[in-house]
């Protein structure tokens, strides 16, 4: 369903109307395409605080497309060195010139090193940078997103640096990355198309965010399979096709799922998208038990079981990607969703522990993407003001599209990012609900 009130902002009209009502003032997000891969503008590069970071090499292949300075389409600021509050205060100093100049749907990146547990101080100033980044987001408005990424290794974060300062990221704003030093893919990687000779598989891939993943990874070069409920083949079907992919009618609820998927797939899995969910809302007082259990078997049990099932089989190739569906409502919360909400938060706590095995046993990197309001079918049925209310209580002030789900799988999934594990990344222009 389209959004109304955002095409009516962008009129003269709108926007003198908003303005004197102190309303939001959504900006129309730039997204990627082919006529659009890259940001319009130049990159600042600041520093906060001494650095030993040399992250030219890398800016020089990731950032905006082009290098003219105005305007500026692009902010990275190194405070990796920022070890007390003095040098702290160098964050402000820097950004506070600038920060008016970033174009609309512009980005602003922090880098910032992993929190010290010998050195309060140094843990207590880089812990500040997630509050200052978050509050950033929240008011710099016009489109424009802020992001924190810890890191050690420049190189290691080619690959969330790539997609941070990119159209891809449109709805991605006021998150905390943590990019360790994992394995670094090998030999050259087309950036065009970095899934080449990869399968992936994309579980509730007939419609939805499910299809724009499997369409995302298509266009990134995987062989896409395409798994949904049999009573949904023919959807499934029309998408494999479309794609150049196959489908696969399978009930992931199924005690077998994991084994049966190993099976259709002789040759391995390179990317498993865990994508597959329901919601049977209703408060807890309402609930009858076949409403949780449903919600939870299909959420939680279903990815944990073909999880296990397809490690153990060996079905994941070394240097694969397992990236789970999670949701704000699993971090912050909402009513009417104590089944739905605890099965999210379930596919987190999933994502965190098993991550770090499964890189040291497996060789694979377990992440998850948490969706906020997302413009679907299912959202366009929710009740009018509920749903201009998803949409606004944002710092985007609007609802992101399934593409936006898509393409922060698709960065996860990347063969380049074996240093980003263990991650939950929201997808929700900034939920102004939760951290």
């Amino acid at each position: 369903m389209a959004d109304r009130y955002l095409s009516f902002t962008a009129t003269a009209p709108g926007r003198f109307l908003t303005r004197r009502l102190g309303l939001p003032q959504p900006a129309a997000l730039r997204r990627w395409s082919p006529e659009y891969p890259d940001l319009d503008g130049g990159l600042l590069h600041l520093t906060a605080g001494p650095s030993t970071l040399d992250l030219a090499p890398v800016l020089a292949r990731t950032g905006p497309g082009t290098r003219s300075p105005d305007p500026v389409a692009a902010v990275v600021l190194d405070a990796t060195g920022v070890r007390d509050v003095d040098t702290l205060a160098e964050v402000h100093a820097a950004l506070h010139p600038v920060v008016r100049s970033v174009a609309a749907s512009g980005r602003v990146v922090v880098l910032g090193a992993p929190l010290d547990p010998d050195d309060h101080h140094q843990a207590a100033v880089q812990q500040a940078l997630e509050g200052f980044t978050r509050s950033l987001g929240k008011e710099i408005g016009r489109g424009r997103t802020v992001n924190l990424v810890r890191l050690t290794d420049a190189a290691a974060a080619e690959s969330t640096l790539r997609f941070l300062l990119s159209p891809r990221s449109a709805y991605v704003s006021g998150q905390v990355i943590d990019v360790g030093a994992g394995p670094v893919a090998e030999g050259p990687i087309d950036h065009h198309r970095p899934l080449a000779g990869r399968t992936a598989l994309v579980t509730g891939a007939a419609r939805g965010i499910g299809e724009a993943v499997a369409e995302t990874l298509a266009r990134d070069g995987a062989r896409v399979v395409v798994l949904d409920v049999p009573r949904a083949e023919e959807d499934a079907r029309r998408v494999a096709e479309r794609l150049g992919g196959t489908a696969l009618a399978l009930d992931i609820t199924a005690a077998d799922a994991g084994e049966r998927i190993a099976a259709a797939l002789p040759g391995g899995l390179d990317v498993l998208i865990h994508n597959a969910g329901v919601t049977r809302d209703r408060r807890l007082v309402n609930m009858p038990a076949d409403r949780w259990s449903c919600v939870l078997d299909v959420n939680l049990a279903s990815v944990l079981r073909t999880t296990d099932a397809l490690l153990a089989e060996g079905a994941l190739r070394p240097g694969g990607r397992i990236v789970a569906t999670a949701s704000i409502a699993g971090l912050a919360g909402n009513a009417g969703q104590t089944n739905y909400g605890a099965s999210k938060a379930g596919v987190a706590g999933l994502v965190r522990a098993l991550a770090p095995r499964a890189l040291a046993e497996h060789g694979v990197t377990v992440n998850a993407v948490a969706p906020g309001f997302i413009e679907t079918r299912m959202t366009a049925a929710v009740p009018l003001f509920i749903r201009e209310a998803g949409r606004r209580m944002n710092s985007l002030a609007q609802g992101g599209l399934p593409v936006d789900v898509a393409e922060t799988t698709a960065w996860l999934a990347h063969p380049a990012s074996g240093a980003v594990n263990g991650q939950v990344v929201r997808v929700c222009g900034q939920s102004l609900l939760g951290a």
